[in-house]
């Protein structure tokens, strides 16, 4: 080789492989130049270079990826829809059970079926994968949302009772909804599909105040252990 080359050329003169498995070896983090890992098919590789393919390489079409963030509060997602500050591979959970390496193709297309609104933090799904952004679109309705709500003021004396049924929401009955203290100053919150604006009128109607809001769980997927701007995989046994 007198002169450089694409990498994915040069997988395909060295290693057998169709186009489309070179593009795949490559963006599925399994090629490496001079000991770097490079994830671009299109990178130039010179005549003294050193290419390297995984012992466990594999061809296969990239798996759609979904990734879970604990948002923090005032963060605005850019024009795209997703935050590509946060979702680096310095934020992925050292603890992911998905056992997944970050790839930054899984960045590529996502989707963000359940959006937050700027004031609230906690879980927020990004998902490449047709499947889930159908089921979480198309059954929004019918997916319980559980929050923590900070709140100050003073509570109605019937305020914990219809703040669990009996309230109205832009002149309509919401349906019932499970609401409980966590101490003082913190409500918990499961309902179905609901938004921050929702949740506020619903603790201004019984004389509270919402001052901070998290969600903790969408469906039946928990945001558990993950700490303020982390983010990990959807694993393949979990479920919304």
């Amino acid at each position: 080789m007198s002169e450089s080359l694409r990498l994915n050329k040069y997988l395909v003169d060295h290693y057998s492989c169709s186009r489309s498995q070179a593009e795949n070896y490559i963006e599925s983090g399994y090629v490496s130049v001079d000991g770097q890992v490079i994830e671009e098919p299109g990178f130039r590789v010179g005549p003294q270079q050193k290419v390297e393919l995984a012992e466990n390489a594999h061809g296969d079409e990239h798996r759609p990826a979904t990734i879970l963030l604990n948002k923090p509060a005032g963060y605005v997602l850019d024009d795209a829809g997703y935050p590509h500050d946060l979702i680096v591979s310095a934020n992925h959970a050292s603890d992911d059970p998905s056992g997944r390496p970050f790839l930054k193709r899984d960045l590529k297309g996502l989707i963000v079926p359940m959006p937050l609104a700027p004031q609230a933090s906690g879980l927020i799904v990004f998902t490449q994968n047709p499947v889930i952004a159908r089921k979480l679109l198309k059954d929004a309705v019918r997916i319980e949302h559980e929050y923590v709500a900070d709140v100050e003021g003073e509570l109605l004396p019937d305020g914990l009772a219809r703040l669990n049924h009996g309230l109205l929401w832009q002149g309509a009955p919401l349906p019932p909804a499970k609401v409980s203290w966590q101490n003082e100053t913190r409500l918990r919150f499961a309902l179905k599909n609901p938004t921050v604006d929702m949740i506020a009128d619903m603790c201004r109607q019984v004389g509270l105040t919402l001052t901070g809001i998290k969600r903790i769980r969408i469906g039946r997927v928990p945001m558990a252990k993950l700490a303020t701007g982390q983010w990990r995989y959807l694993t393949d046994s979990e479920r919304f």
